[in-house]
């Protein structure tokens, strides 16, 4: 991408049609809502949303040790990932920090794909060629100026997707599969994955079949979703977001707070201890008590919760800081937030420093919030 140059996904057009409100993120023109937030969010808990995340990257990895190799670079046991399945991986620096967190699916003994963030493509494009075998026994292609990704996520978003691409083109949780033949002759493949907490796809195309993909769901009754819901649709479900709740030390942008690591994320799955990778040394050295990521509830009414908000106890003394937060379309706009806590426990009541006039009560809870 050259520099200060934006760039347009393939539905650019379909988003200018729809009259989007469209922003730049992470140099990419894309929208932020079409209607509001808050209902595009309430449409895809109930029915069926979709979203343009072809910022998002899109690596091919080959070769006969491909999956020994993603592994000693992965705090993920990808040797334990079984073909047509995906799963949830971090990659640590050398001091154990996390550069970036990504979805992967393992097509074959010989194959995977992975999705890395869109403000991280070419700092982990550089990052993994690094890393590759000196044998040039695991090669890596970028494939995403050529892809789209089309997420359709929400309750409904099974019976629209098999009323557009029929039943066979169907995906369990975390499943992955080549699109099989359908009634619009697109290609590509689909996958049991996304990003809201509820039931979906993410559908991998190439840049030629996006339009006709996008407008024939949303005939079949998909509503158009921006960022701005994505955001709080994640934050619902407590997922982390690269960038913002971590950072990797060595970028420009990143803040000594928010350097992290997997221990740190305290995030429930994507962690494998019983391997060998990058960065393993930083995760067993913490003390029970450090500071490690929760959620935050509002118990009453007050200034929203906004990232980097103090968190005190009733002490008045300063136990974190929230990395993200938001009122929660979900819970009639009750305020929530996750950050880095030292010393709680699920169901201490805390107070987060919403403004300098005012601190809100909260209570610490495990995420997911919905």
């Amino acid at each position: 991408m050259a520099s200060g140059e934006l760039v347009r996904t393939a539905l650019y057009d379909e988003h200018v049609a729809l009259e989007a409100n469209i922003v730049d993120f992470h140099g990419f023109e894309l929208p932020i809502w079409y209607s509001n937030i808050k209902e595009e969010h309430l449409a895809t808990r109930s029915g069926a949303g979709m979203f343009d995340v072809s910022h998002m990257g899109t690596f091919r990895f080959t070769g006969p040790k491909v999956k020994d190799w993603l592994e000693s670079v992965a705090t993920q046991k990808v040797t334990s990932i079984s073909d047509g399945r995906c799963a949830y991986t971090h990659f640590l620096d050398g001091d154990g920090y996390i550069i970036d967190d990504m979805i992967f699916a393992v097509v074959s003994e010989q194959e995977i794909l992975g999705v890395p963030n869109a403000s991280m493509i070419s700092v982990m494009w550089d990052w993994l060629r690094d890393k590759l075998p000196v044998d040039n026994s695991v090669i890596i292609e970028d494939l995403s100026p050529k892809m789209s990704i089309i997420a359709l996520q929400g309750p409904k978003s099974e019976q629209l997707l098999t009323s557009v691409l029929g039943n066979e083109n169907h995906v369990g949780r975390f499943r992955w599969q080549q699109i099989m033949t359908n009634p619009l002759g697109v290609s590509g493949w689909i996958q049991g994955t996304g990003y809201t907490g509820e039931s979906g796809y993410e559908i991998f195309i190439p840049n030629s079949d996006a339009a006709k993909l996008w407008r024939s769901l949303i005939d079949a009754g998909a509503t158009p979703v921006g960022l701005g819901a994505r955001d709080t649709l994640r934050l619902e479900k407590g997922y982390l977001l690269s960038g913002v709740d971590f950072c990797w030390p060595q970028l420009d942008d990143s803040t000594e707070f928010l350097a992290r690591d997997s221990w740190e994320t305290n995030v429930p799955f994507g962690l494998d201890m019983d391997h060998d990778f990058i960065g393993k040394s930083r995760l067993e050295s913490h003390d029970p008590n450090d500071a490690r990521w929760w959620g935050v509830k509002y118990t009453e009414k007050g200034p929203l919760p906004r990232p980097g908000k103090d968190v005190v106890n009733f002490a008045g003394e300063t136990i974190g800081r929230l990395s993200s937060g938001a009122p929660s379309p979900s819970l009639g706009n009750v305020g929530i937030g996750i950050g880095y806590l030292q010393g709680v426990s699920e169901g201490d009541e805390v107070m987060v420093v919403a403004s300098p006039r005012k601190s809100v009560k909260a209570v610490v809870v495990r995420p997911p919030f919905v």
